[in-house]
């Protein structure tokens, strides 16, 4: 027997259920509280050799497409289906019964039953009566009695299967999670006007993915409200197959392209420096940086040259400006002219410093004793192109998910399941006729498996119908 099977009951178990669902609950707690995918130098800042390892060996940085992760909404899959089959056999003879019982003392328990008398023979009102219960309920059956009749309708067996539908839908979003996870992917790409890219370099990893196809870059434009902030910005795309273009359009923000699966999606621009620019040609006569120590609180304010070691106050090593990038990036996102060092800490290697001009605290995000940033910075010490030589690029973020369709579908299916479930009910109701000659006593009782104050209600409204009958 399945209750005999030690497999069977541990999947049966609403333990397991209620351990996968914590686990669940508490692992994606994690996954918001340490940021996924970031840059492994900004975990191993924060978190030390040790712990950096540690998270490391058990994907905790990427914990949306490790092992034990998909492991765990298997197993909810299989828990999930096991207790459906479990108790869907009993249900199964409640929806499906090959001969339908009914039992008049179960309706007779009711606190509440609605009474009336007509003015008529039991005969007469037999097939009235039975008539408006198919109407209003579908399946009725009539017993006679010694004194009368019985006539025993009802409807609604089928929303006792509302709860498996529900199930069903969960094991359809857990399965197009699945699917999008194992078989899909998250990228970026940034294309210069005029080039061409044929492949898409994943966030969660780095690395380097062909498409199938080439993207290219046909132009960029873009509109600033008055106050010089962007107002939209638009990228010409074309799809080339074997060279041969089958597709164009130009894509904004929220409004992407999609092409045999992929959504290419418009994220982010930057500005390039001209090809015959190099990152060197600027002033460094203005340049100074800021050295705020957490220990102390103090903040000091260093001249900075390329190339010249810088000795940090109290001891904290040296810092060195190695190049000026008018258009860096950050985890795949522009942003904007940066300077680039590297810290030579008293103890411990040597770390690259990423500089943006434009956010101050930027260097904070890397932990340490020291905090590092641009002082006094003036633009054009930094800017080294001339506005008409300025070429953008588009930024682009590319991503597949083969299982989003599923998941769709799974709201929807859990839609349905739950109006099912929590808004329809089995019904059944019971008309009892007694009485002698050409006077008749009528009984109206109801009973449903949820909702009972609002099938007294229908109970009402239906012993009125029949009052009315003559």
């Amino acid at each position: 027997m399945k209750s005999a099977n030690p497999v069977w009951k541990f999947f049966v178990s609403v333990k397991l259920t209620v351990f996968l669902l914590l686990s669940l609950a508490v692992t994606s707690v994690i996954g918001t509280v340490i940021p996924q995918n970031a840059d492994p130098e900004l975990y191993f800042h924060k978190f030390g050799p040790f712990l950096f390892r540690f998270f490391e060996v058990l994907d905790i940085f990427d914990m949306y497409h490790a092992w034990w992760f998909h492991l765990l909404l298997f197993l909810l899959i299989a828990n999930i289906v096991v207790c459906s089959i479990d108790r869907l056999s009993a249900t199964w003879k409640l929806v499906f019964p090959k001969n339908p019982t009914f039992n008049l003392a179960q309706f007779e328990k009711q606190k509440k039953i609605e009474r009336f008398s007509v003015d008529a023979h039991q005969n007469e009102l037999e097939e009235k009566y039975a008539s408006l219960a198919v109407k209003k309920f579908g399946r009725q059956h009539v017993d006679k009695t010694g004194d009368g009749f019985v006539v025993f309708a009802e409807k609604g067996r089928w929303t006792r299967l509302g709860v498996y539908i529900v199930h069903f839908s969960i094991i359809l979003l857990i399965i197009g999670a699945i699917t999008g996870s194992l078989f899909g992917f998250q990228g970026f790409a940034n294309i210069p006007e005029g080039e061409s890219v044929d492949h898409v370099r994943l966030r969660n990893n780095g690395r380097v993915l062909p498409l199938g196809f080439t993207i290219r870059n046909e132009d960029f434009n873009i509109s600033f409200y008055d106050t010089g902030a962007p107002k939209e910005f638009r990228s010409s795309l074309t799809i080339l197959e074997n060279g041969q273009p089958v597709v164009k359009k130009d894509i904004i923000v929220n409004s992407p392209l999609r092409y045999k699966g992929i959504s290419i999606f418009m994220a982010s621009y930057g500005e390039m420096a001209p090809e015959n620019e190099t990152a060197h040609d600027f002033s460094t006569e203005d340049i100074h940086v800021n050295f705020t120590i957490k220990a102390s609180g103090m903040v000091y304010k260093r001249k900075a040259e390329i190339g010249k070691p810088v000795n940090i106050p109290e001891g904290l090593g040296t810092f060195t400006l190695t190049a000026f990038n008018p258009a860096a990036e950050f985890r795949g996102q522009n942003i904007g002219a940066a300077l680039i060092g590297e810290l030579s800490p008293a103890q411990g290697e040597a770390v690259e410093v990423l500089l943006p001009l434009h956010f101050p605290n930027f260097d904070k995000m890397r932990g340490g004793g020291v905090v590092i940033s641009v002082a006094d910075q003036k633009q054009e010490t930094f800017s080294p192109m001339k506005k008409e030589d300025i070429r953008y690029y588009s930024g682009l973020e590319i991503n597949k998910d083969p299982g989003v369709w599923v998941v769709y579908s799974g709201f929807i299916v859990m839609i349905v399941g739950c109006f099912i479930t929590f808004f329809m009910s089995h019904q059944q109701i019971c008309i009892a006729v007694s009485g002698k000659g050409g006077q008749s006593d009528v009984r109206v009782m109801g009973t449903a498996n949820k909702n009972k104050i609002g099938m007294q209600r229908q109970v009402e409204k239906f012993a009125e119908q029949l009052s009315g009958m003559r």
